[in-house]
């Protein structure tokens, strides 16, 4: 594991601003590199689009699974839908595809999705992120929060009482769009309020049981979007990620930050090794 690295946003965006990425026809094929990268709650793919176009455009291969229930993909939503199906729809993709060498990135709640992924298929994994997402450090892993018999706590509860047809979470009856960017992203925010669907809540509850220690052994970096001025991400997700054995970066941008900075995060991942 490499010696960690604490970047401030003014320094790595000083450092990438008068570099550019890679031209496909200048990078060779042992440089090309492989991403997988998979969206948080009541998002779909779509978020990635910009990212992924920068980095396809350098030559480097790239997916963005929608999780199922979500996005172009919420026909398939039902009660039965969790977070076993989402870690299974990305090591699937990984398998089928037969990736290797795999930059896994997670946002958001998937911070526990790419968790269970590297648990299943580590020997493809070459490097994990978590882009502003969960960093889980229980085992088994749920988001939900439970008491300590087991049970769903009561606020747990209260909240379910809200979800469409008992099952979906609606990000609407939760959070303003504040949360995912600011005021001044007026193309991003319409097209927040056009494409966010319902998320399977069972993707929350589900416990997840590591077999072989999840992110655990893997080079891995967390980037921290401290630009966030709505609901701050918690220290619960953060803290795990601010040890000695990871690469830790800050950037000044809000949660969503891969649709308003795009460009800056594609060369992040396309320095990534």
């Amino acid at each position: 594991m490499k010696r960690r690295t604490f970047i401030q946003s003014a320094s790595i965006i000083a450092a990438l601003s008068g570099t550019d990425l890679v031209h496909a026809k200048q990078l060779s094929p042992e440089k090309r590199k492989t991403y997988v990268l998979v969206h948080g709650t009541w998002h779909g793919g779509w978020v990635w689009q910009e990212v992924a176009q920068h980095l396809r455009d350098a030559g480097h291969i790239v997916y963005c699974p929608t999780l199922t229930g979500c996005g172009e993909r919420k026909h398939l939503a039902s009660p039965d839908v969790g977070a076993e199906t989402h870690i299974t729809d990305i090591t699937s993709l990984i398998e089928y595809e037969e990736l290797n060498k795999v930059i896994l990135v997670g946002h958001s709640f998937s911070g526990i999705i790419i968790t269970g992924v590297a648990d299943r298929v580590k020997e493809r994994i070459q490097h994990i992120v978590f882009f502003d997402a969960l960093v889980p450090t229980t085992n088994p892993m749920t988001i939900a929060p439970r008491t300590p018999d087991g049970n769903f706590s009561e606020r747990w509860l209260k909240k379910r009482a809200k979800f469409i047809d008992g099952y979906l979470m609606d990000f609407w009856e939760e959070y303003p769009i504040d949360m995912l960017v600011p005021k001044s992203a007026v193309k991003e925010r319409e097209r927040l309020t056009r494409l966010i669907t319902p998320h399977p809540a069972r993707a929350w509850e589900d416990q997840i049981t590591l077999n072989n220690g999840g992110w655990e052994n893997l080079p891995r970096t967390y980037i921290h979007c401290v630009g966030q001025t709505y609901l701050k991400s918690s220290e619960n997700m953060v803290g795990p990620a601010r040890k000695s054995d990871w690469a830790f970066i800050e950037l000044d941008i809000p949660r969503n930050g891969m649709m308003t900075h795009a460009k800056l995060i594609a060369k992040i991942f396309a320095n990534m090794t």
